[in-house]
């Protein structure tokens, strides 16, 4: 197995304080929202997810390793594995968050499983704050990995057939840097074309499984109104720039729907399931 005994990072906790100003808030509007409405502003609510832009890595680049992430062994444990991706997670709304709140955020590794040698998952917990009171819970779901000779795809899982909605998002270089941009998100293989091809070997530039799990839940409640209790997500398949990205969602009931990413006809990118706050 892995040479560094990894379980001594279970369990290892961080502190952090955050604030989603309207600046960021702008340059979010700008990638994610509709082209008619008005971005939010100082005090506005703050669209679902977009806290994960408040809470940015703040270290200096003698820090920031080849693939543009922090170095490993401070907070995330230093797994040897050179591909690291955000695989899921799983969140639940509490309380509702503001443009320019005071925000904090409580990072918990809770667990480290090592499949193997060439495949690490490491959990984290996120618990973000207004003040005393929880607004939002998380798990983020950290996969390390070998980086192959070649890509080789994974298994496709067909796009569903009949669906409730499907939205169109188009993918292309300057959406995906502007998304790294807002995000302060440094990895290499959303933007550096040249590094994602020849270093980590993947065909074109990847979306971002949390452009994707944003466009996801944002799409189910423009299209039923409501309010989210909870929002499950994971990835299945990566999705490329070139993709014709579009957002599902089917198997809709009062408490609930089903979404994913895909390329009509195609498969699936990402998976996701949503609840219903109660009315």
């Amino acid at each position: 197995m892995l040479q560094t005994d990894l379980s001594q990072w279970v369990g290892k906790t961080q502190s952090q304080d955050g604030r989603l100003g309207g600046d960021i808030a702008q340059m979010l509007h700008a990638v994610l929202g509709q082209p008619e409405a008005t971005a939010p502003a100082n005090g506005d609510a703050m669209p679902v997810l977009w806290h994960w832009a408040a809470f940015t890595p703040k270290m200096t680049m003698d820090k920031i390793t080849q693939d543009g992430h922090p170095q490993r062994g401070d907070f995330l444990p230093p797994v040897k594995l050179e591909r690291r991706m955000w695989a899921g997670g799983d969140v639940t709304f509490h309380a509702p968050l503001y443009v320019e709140e005071n925000l904090r955020q409580v990072s918990t590794i809770t667990s480290i499983d090592e499949k193997s040698e060439t495949m690490v998952f490491v959990s984290v917990s996120h618990e973000t704050y207004v003040g005393d009171t929880l607004a939002v819970s998380e798990i983020q779901n950290i996969v390390y990995l070998e980086i192959p000779d070649t890509f080789t795809p994974p298994k496709p899982r067909p796009v569903p057939a009949q669906t409730d909605f499907a939205v169109q998002t188009p993918m292309n270089e300057v959406r995906l840097f502007r998304y790294s941009a807002a995000t302060y998100n440094a990895h290499r293989i959303h933007y550096d074309l040249a590094y994602a091809q020849q270093v980590e070997k993947y065909p074109g530039l990847v979306v971002h499984g949390p452009l994707q799990a944003t466009l996801l839940l944002q799409a189910a409640i423009d299209h039923t109104g409501r309010a989210p209790a909870s929002f499950s997500y994971r990835g299945v398949h990566p999705l490329f720039y070139t993709d014709d990205l579009h957002v599902f969602g089917y198997d809709a009931s009062d408490e609930g729907m089903s979404l994913c990413t895909g390329v009509p006809g195609g498969h699936q990118g990402q998976q996701a399931t949503v609840t219903w706050r109660g009315e």
